[in-house]
């Protein structure tokens, strides 16, 4: 019975993964056709002359798709390191450091989670705009660098760490920052590639941010590149298709290399269901 029953659960999740999978295959399949053989039916998910026109046009023509994919990596890099950085210290801090309401002002910093992103975008704006930073990518880079989702997940992490371990480094000498730095920070690898993944792919497709505090086009990153490029060339799906499967090839290799990782951070931290 208990052998059947696992049976089937695995029957249907590879037949709802498979379902998820198609449109990416679709995708993939579409960005090497020629426009006329885009909608044929039944579909050719192997095309039978596939060609490279495509992405050679996305990459090589008038369109700037690689300026807008550099000012993608940099943001994103940039930010996730800022993001590993702040979220590792703080999470630290809440989980090993001892001080005056530390746990009020974490409870109070988580709450700030609930707090829409949105309603936050006024008074930033106007902020940034004082101080000159409007139409520049630290518009962007500065607000994903301060994560609380980050310090939560990091001080979880940390928390499963021995007091013990702690102290052992404290009597061998060693201060707050070798202990963070030597002891703490490596055993904390899985959660770190967590957060390393969560803050790529949101950052990677952030839109809403760099459509708000960018305005010149060279500044532009590849959310926003996408949205002009669909606007140029909207009859020509198989050029869209190219552009769309090049965007979307950095989180497939991100995911793949450290989803092992991934799912050790998850289940480690608390967060799974």
């Amino acid at each position: 019975m208990v052998s059947l029953r696992k049976l089937s659960v695995t029957l249907v999740m590879l037949v709802l993964g498979v379902m998820v999978l198609i449109p990416f295959i679709w995708m993939i399949s579409s960005s090497f056709k020629i426009q006329a053989d885009l909608f044929k039916y039944p579909i050719n998910w192997i095309p039978k002359n596939p060609i490279l026109s495509n992405y050679e046009e996305v990459w090589g023509g008038k369109y700037k798709f690689a300026l807008f994919y550099w000012n993608s990596a940099k943001i994103t890099f940039f930010t996730v390191v800022g993001s590993i950085i702040t979220s590792s210290l703080a999470g630290f801090a809440f989980a090993k450091l001892n001080f005056k309401g530390r746990d009020f002002i974490f409870l109070l910093y988580l709450a700030t989670m609930i707090i829409p992103a949105q309603v936050l975008l006024v008074p930033r704006f106007i902020l940034f705009d004082r101080i000159g930073l409007v139409n520049t990518h630290w518009a962007v880079i500065l607000p994903g660098i301060f994560t609380v989702f980050g310090t939560f997940l990091m001080r979880q992490f940390f928390s499963t760490i021995p007091n013990e371990l702690l102290e052992a480094a404290k009597a061998d000498g060693a201060g707050f920052f070798r202990i963070y730095w030597q002891i703490c920070l490596p055993l904390t690898k899985p959660a770190i590639v967590t957060l390393l993944i969560l803050s790529f792919t949101w950052h990677w497709n952030e839109y809403e941010n760099p459509l708000i505090f960018l305005r010149s086009s060279e500044l532009f990153t590849l959310p926003i590149g996408l949205s002009s490029f669909v606007d140029e060339y909207g009859a020509n799906y198989s050029l869209i298709m190219a552009a769309s499967v090049s965007a979307l090839l950095p989180l497939i290799i991100v995911v793949t290399i450290f989803q092992r990782f991934f799912v050790e951070g998850i289940a480690s931290s608390g967060l799974k269901g």
